[in-house]
Parts: C-alpha cells; sequence; structure tokens
C-alpha cells in the first residue's frame, strides 16, 4: 500500500467521523429542544397556578377575584386595589404564555386551551375595565393580539359560572 492510498483512506474516515458527528449534534439539539419547549409549558402553567392559588386558599380573595369580575362597584376602594393587584399579574401570566407561543416554545394545542380561557376572562367586566385603564403596563404585541381577540359567545368565568349552574 502506497501512501496515497493510507491518505485516502484516512481522508474517508475523518469525513465519516464529521459526518457521524453531525449527526450526534443534530439529535442532542433537538432533544434539548425538546427539553426546553417542556419546561416552558410547565414554567405557563405554574405561573398561572401561583396567581390563581390564593383564590383557593383565601376565601377573602377568592370573594374579591369572583366579585370583581362581574361588578367593581360592589368592591370597596381596598377590594378594588386588590383586585386590579391580582387582575395585572394574571394578564402578565397571559402575557408570559403568549411570548411562549410566539416565540415556537408553547405547544399549539396547550396554547389554545390558554387562548380559550384568556377570551373568557378578557371579557369579563371588571379585567375589561382595568384593561382599559392600564394597557400601557403590558407589550405592545401583547396590547395588539388582546385588542384583536373575538369575545366568546358566553362569557365564563368563576365570577359567573356557578349563579349560571344554580339555574339549571
Amino acid at each position: 500500500m502506497n501512501w496515497e492510498a493510507i491518505n485516502a483512506i484516512s481522508q474517508l474516515v475523518s469525513s465519516i467521523a464529521v459526518v457521524l458527528s453531525v449527526l450526534y449534534l443534530g439529535i442532542q439539539v433537538h432533544r434539548s429542544t425538546r427539553v426546553a419547549k417542556l419546561a416552558t409549558q410547565d414554567a405557563a402553567a405554574t405561573a398561572l397556578r401561583d396567581v390563581t392559588k390564593p383564590f383557593m386558599e383565601n376565601a377573602e380573595l377568592e370573594r374579591i377575584w369572583r366579585v370583581g369580575l362581574e361588578d367593581l362597584s360592589a368592591l370597596s376602594t381596598e377590594d378594588r386595589a386588590r383586585f386590579f393587584h391580582a387582575t395585572y399579574q394574571f394578564l402578565k401570566a397571559f402575557e408570559t404564555i403568549h411570548f411562549h407561543y410566539i416565540y415556537g416554545l408553547m405547544d399549539r394545542q396547550l396554547w389554545e386551551g390558554w387562548l380559550g380561557l384568556l377570551q373568557h376572562y378578557i371579557a369579563a367586566p371588571g379585567i375589561a375595565h382595568y384593561w382599559k385603564l392600564r394597557p400601557e403596563v403590558f407589550s405592545e404585541r401583547f396590547r395588539k393580539f388582546v385588542n384583536a381577540l373575538e369575545p366568546p359567545a358566553e362569557q365564563r368565568t368563576v365570577g359567573n359560572l356557578f349563579g349560571r349552574e344554580r339555574e339549571s
């Protein structure tokens, strides 16, 4: 065997090694992206749970949220302030979820569930009032998105579901 043949074999082996390395790297990047998407989706759910969990644990906060959704005038000034703080956190969680979806980090089916929930809550009179007063605290992209949402045929939130259930 001469040096030219040895050189050719070496180059072939090198080329195969490079191709295998690139394939391995591609598989690792794909797996890493999947893990990042799952982590993002979990973080989105956690963010919204963190906002709504106090409503389950504290009857007074739940009352403020439920009543404020439908009739802000039924709340005291202090309770309206609490409702506005909760609304800000609630909508910020949705802004983050929307951001994740826009950048491809949120599964479409999961996004559609979040979108349905947002459509109902943004149409609630209390949140709609807050949105008119404070849109500037949200990104322009999110403001445009929310302002373009079609209201649901029948708005349903925790603020009005139970009254309708009694009617059934």
